[in-house]
């Protein structure tokens, strides 16, 4: 059966812990970027892994390919569904030129890379997974919202935008050290929105275990690299943020949030509009 790559992409994450320190970096930036391993050379790539080639070609062998061409043929498969412009290929590869503001300005930088990063957005979250975590969140009793560090805003909006929905929204922020307390709320009548990117705050990642213990269904919001909350998630949504400079925008973290409560909306909106007929017909 021919390789793809979200075969793969689920083989080197859960061989994630058994792989040694020089192959654990190469599996995280395949991941990380899946445009630029199938677009480059071997020496690029092996270049902006800061590894040598022959740990590229030893990499690739221990999942079973001949070569590191052959496995950079499935993640060439990845982009035959998508048109790739030039521009996004340079993105994607992190131009040391995308700092130079003496053309454009940092402001004008950052909405092309948000542009950019709000278009794989689009084309990487289906229409069914948002209708399945509405049908998710319509149905919890309780839900509960967690991040921390650079996702906090993004939680915290979700938690108010929830609840103005009528939904019990419990934002689980983990103040004074009380994560465990406040996890032990959800059960599994229950569902969590979990948001981390890399580095992965730990007690994010520590409610999450817990509410899954409990439990409760568990939706992560995160990036594309190996991120630990995937073999939690019941539903994951995979962003990849525009970046300049090395500070990380939130333009498509937030839009999803956006579009979740819109999409939770809908959903309530749709089910009061069926109970009204039979309300009426009783009278």
């Amino acid at each position: 059966m021919e390789r793809t790559y979200e075969s793969l992409k689920q083989e080197i994450a859960e061989r994630h812990d058994q792989l040694p320190k020089r192959l654990l970096q190469i599996a995280e930036f395949t991941m990380e970027q899946p445009d630029f391993v199938a677009l480059e050379t071997v020496a690029n790539i092996a270049d902006k892994a800061k590894v040598q080639p022959s740990s590229l070609i030893r990499f690739a062998k221990l999942f079973g390919f001949d070569g590191f061409s052959d496995m950079q043929q499935v993640f060439r498969s990845r982009l035959i569904d998508r048109v790739v412009s030039y521009g996004e290929r340079i993105r994607a590869a992190e131009s040391d030129d995308v700092g130079n503001a003496a053309s454009n300005g940092v402001l004008a930088q950052l909405i092309s890379a948000d542009s950019a990063s709000l278009d794989r957005l689009g084309r990487d979250v289906p229409a069914a997974d948002l209708e399945r975590v509405a049908d998710m969140l319509a149905g919890a009793r309780i839900i509960g919202v967690t991040a921390q560090r650079r996702s906090f805003p993004v939680a915290a909006y979700l938690s108010y935008a929830l609840s103005h929905l009528g939904q019990r929204a419990v934002l689980l922020d983990s103040i004074g050290g009380m994560s465990g307390e406040q996890a032990r709320l959800l059960s599994g009548d229950d569902a969590l929105i979990a948001i981390s990117f890399t580095p992965y705050a730990a007690e994010t990642l520590s409610v999450v275990g817990q509410a899954k213990a409990q439990g409760a269904k568990i939706i992560a919001i995160t990036d594309k690299g190996l991120s630990p909350l995937v073999s939690l998630a019941d539903i994951r949504f995979e962003v990849e943020e525009a970046q300049i400079k090395g500070i990380r925008s939130l333009t498509a973290t937030t839009c999803l949030a956006v579009a979740l409560v819109l999409a939770l909306g809908h959903r309530l909106e749709a089910a009061a509009l069926k109970r009204q007929p039979a309300s009426r017909s009783k009278r």
